[in-house]
């Protein structure tokens, strides 16, 4: 077993999509003959917790360290989980961050990191560092670990730095540290893993001294040990078509046109009222809420909150349509991947791009996000192959592509190789 040592601020008990695929990464490592040690951060108050992420690991004997954070979720580390703001406020301390922290506000987290990571590297041998970020202090850790041991390094790029689509910039200076920044840990960089197409088009337009095969895509995906519900386990079905979005909403991502079409779709034509029921995993603002109300959908949309992730697999397993919303083409949520492992079908309202080529390779239907005739005319077109019996997800070779253990192996391959050269 050759040991590698993963830093990732972002890890269970935290919840939400970002955590699920470096914890997959450390999960399935081993078959690979690969032994991670996790360093990330102590328990703090968070958007959501779920310790039954961390149960996967405990039969694997991986060691998790945590160290302390002088970031601003320090101050919730009393609290387990952390109600998500109004989205108006979200964005203000959100522009206030950018301008305040850089690269972020997880920058306090580096010194302890560091010092955690020197008592590691005395105690064992360590073959290889593997970062992934955001947030992007996990880099500049991962950098200063290779400066001072000579490691290899792998950086896991999970979304865009500079140009991350949700970054605020509020002068020329901050644009330019950033890009420095980046530039700096990428020129330290023995391997660069991305998460998708797109982002390795950003990265090698911006840094002209990376060639094409220095950078590997390695997308998100789904866990085939999560698809696996007993019979005892599954959702009892419904007499309504079931339509399922799970994640959050926040800067472009909101809910307002996929209701405002529902909406529609009910006025003119009423027979389909109560025959389809939208169902919101994961937190639910109260904005959006006065929409369903606004739009007096109370009676067809099924507000669940946050759900421990094998419950959400099992509304994904027992739902007839999954819907995703995105309005950039820089992003890659993660939770599409799993919409393709669940091989429902899938209604994308995302603009052109990378995302919208990977849910009509799976089969799904795609519309422009802020388009509401276009919405529910697809609303339509899906409902009526639901009463049809003809709705479908991906193609076999399609899922496969996605499977989170194959993709751990590419993982692997990359630590190998450096590990050979």
């Amino acid at each position: 077993m050759r040991k590698v040592l993963v830093v990732a601020y972002y890890f269970p008990p935290m919840g939400l999509s970002g955590v699920q695929r470096t914890l997959k990464f450390v999960k399935y490592l081993p078959q690979f003959e690969w032994m991670p040690t996790v360093l990330t951060v102590s328990t703090r108050g968070y958007f959501a917790k779920d310790e039954t992420l961390l149960k996967e690991l405990e039969p694997l004997g991986i060691e998790v360290v945590r160290t302390r954070s002088l970031d601003v979720n320090r101050i919730f580390r009393k609290q387990e989980v952390v109600k998500m703001p109004p989205e108006r406020l979200r964005k203000i301390l959100g522009r206030f961050s950018d301008a305040f922290f850089i690269p972020d506000n997880k920058i306090g987290w580096k010194h302890p990191a560091l010092k955690a990571a020197s008592v590691l590297m005395r105690k064992e041998k360590f073959d290889a560092v593997f970062v992934t970020a955001p947030p992007q202090t996990d880099f500049l850790i991962g950098k200063a670990l290779k400066k001072k041991y000579r490691l290899p390094l792998v950086l896991d790029y999970r979304d865009a730095w500079v140009d991350y689509p949700f970054r605020f910039y509020p002068t020329p200076l901050h644009r330019f540290m950033h890009k420095t920044m980046e530039k700096h840990v990428l020129q330290k960089a023995d391997a660069i893993i991305v998460a998708n197409r797109r982002l390795k088009e950003l990265i090698l337009r911006r840094y002209k001294f990376l060639q094409y095969n220095d950078i590997q895509i390695i997308s998100q995906g789904f866990d085939p040990e999560d698809m696996k519900i007993s019979a005892q386990e599954k959702l009892p079905r419904i007499e309504k078509m079931r339509i399922t979005f799970s994640g959050v909403f926040y800067e472009n991502r909101t809910p307002l046109y996929f209701l405002e079409a529902l909406h529609r779709v009910f006025k003119h034509h009423p027979k389909v009222r109560g025959r389809i029921e939208a169902c919101f995993i994961g937190a639910f603002r109260a904005e959006h809420r006065k929409i369903v109300r606004r739009l007096e959908l109370d009676d067809a949309v099924n507000i669940l909150g946050y759900l421990e992730h094998k419950e959400c697999v099992r509304y994904l397993l027992a739902s007839d349509v999954l819907w995703m919303m995105m309005d950039d083409t820089r992003s890659s949520p993660g939770k599409i991947y799993e919409y393709i492992g669940a091989q429902k079908k899938i209604l994308g309202c995302v603009p052109e791009g990378f995302m919208r080529s990977l849910i009509e390779e799976a089969g799904g239907v795609c519309v422009d996000p802020t388009d509401v005739e276009q919405i529910a005319a697809a609303l339509l077109q899906l409902y009526d192959q639901y009463e049809r019996r003809k709705l479908s997800g991906a193609r076999p070779d399609v899922v496969d592509k996605y499977n989170r253990v194959m993709l751990t192996g590419e993982v692997a391959k990359v630590l190998t190789n450096l590990i050979a050269e």
